[in-house]
């Protein structure tokens, strides 16, 4: 039997994990869609395919007859209110897999630590940009220590919805901080880019890493490693792709206060472009699709952990 899925968020994240858990999943079944505003699309398009909704928040959540057999509860809403609803959510025993920066529980990145935190009641998807460049940093830390990891998720201006706008701040710290954290960098930094072209660009990720001088042999081991991890977010990020050849650098010592540590340094360049499936949203949107793709596999793998025990 399936596991059945509360998702507080009616926006555009929220909405397309709602397609994504109708159309794709064998674990997970929809239940309950929770929004703030009643006119909202997702609330409409919940409603129209004869799920169950409510435009009352957690609160109006918790007040549904079907609460009682939900089983893993996605928040697709905003760091702040996060806070609040997974204070409103705690006496109740619910998995949460929280889709906003707030950070309160330990970040997840699938490609890299998804069997981590299965005990977690709360764990936390870290953001878009830290979903499509961790698993690369990762990747490299697997080979050679990582003083120092800059990205940029570069994102079409229409993809990003009011939430991911009111939560730039939170955006750029939990993604530094999932960047040391997951990815072992000793430093990170994450930076976001609202592109306003048209047409609308696809999602790409630039992923910088400083790492000791490194030779021949080393930089066909970091090549392997880093094919191997993309190879591993495809298979549930289907979009999921390197934009170009890794790149290699030898930066001097006039980079060694930016790493915190003594050169020579190798810079390893990491260009990757991520496409949306299209089950809500344009293609384009990729920065939303690798998130609910994200975490519709982790919510998939607590149940099945539960369901194994």
């Amino acid at each position: 039997m399936k596991a059945k899925v509360a998702i507080i968020g009616s926006g555009n994240i929220g909405t397309d994990l709602m397609f994504k858990v109708i159309r794709l999943s064998d674990v997970l079944e929809m239940g309950v869609m929770v929004g703030i505003d009643p006119e909202s699309d997702g609330l409409a398009r919940a409603n129209r395919l004869g799920f169950a909704s409510t435009s009352e928040g957690v609160e109006g959540l918790i007040a549904m007859p079907e609460f009682k057999d939900i089983e893993v509860i996605f928040d697709a809403t905003s760091a702040g209110a996060h806070i609040h609803n997974a204070g409103v959510l705690s006496p109740f025993g619910k998995r949460l897999v929280d889709l906003t920066p707030a950070a309160l529980g330990p970040f997840v990145v699938p490609a890299v630590n998804m069997d981590a935190y299965l005990d977690s009641p709360d764990v936390n998807m870290v953001t878009c940009g830290g979903q499509a460049t961790i698993p690369i940093v990762a990747a490299i830390s697997d080979v050679m220590p990582v003083h120092y990891a800059e990205i940029v998720a570069s994102i079409a201006s229409k993809s990003a919805g009011p939430g991911t706008r009111a939560n730039i701040d939170e955006f750029t710290e939990t993604t530094s901080r999932a960047i040391e954290e997951v990815g072992r960098a000793v430093r990170g930094k994450a930076i976001i880019v609202l592109n306003p072209a048209e047409p609308p660009m696809i999602m790409r990720d630039t992923i910088l890493a400083l790492i000791d001088r490194a030779d021949v042999e080393t930089r066909a081991r970091i090549v392997e490693s880093i094919s191997e991890r993309v190879a591993t977010v495809s298979e549930y990020v289907p979009g999921y792709s390197l934009k170009q050849d890794v790149q290699f650098t030898d930066e001097n010592d006039s980079v060694a206060s930016l790493a915190g540590a003594s050169g020579p340094f190798t810079r390893v360049s990491v260009f990757v472009e991520v496409k949306g499936a299209a089950h809500y949203l344009p293609e384009y949107a990729g920065n939303l699709d690798i998130m609910t793709s994200a975490a519709m596999r982790v919510a998939e793998r607590l149940v099945l952990e539960r369901t194994s025990a």
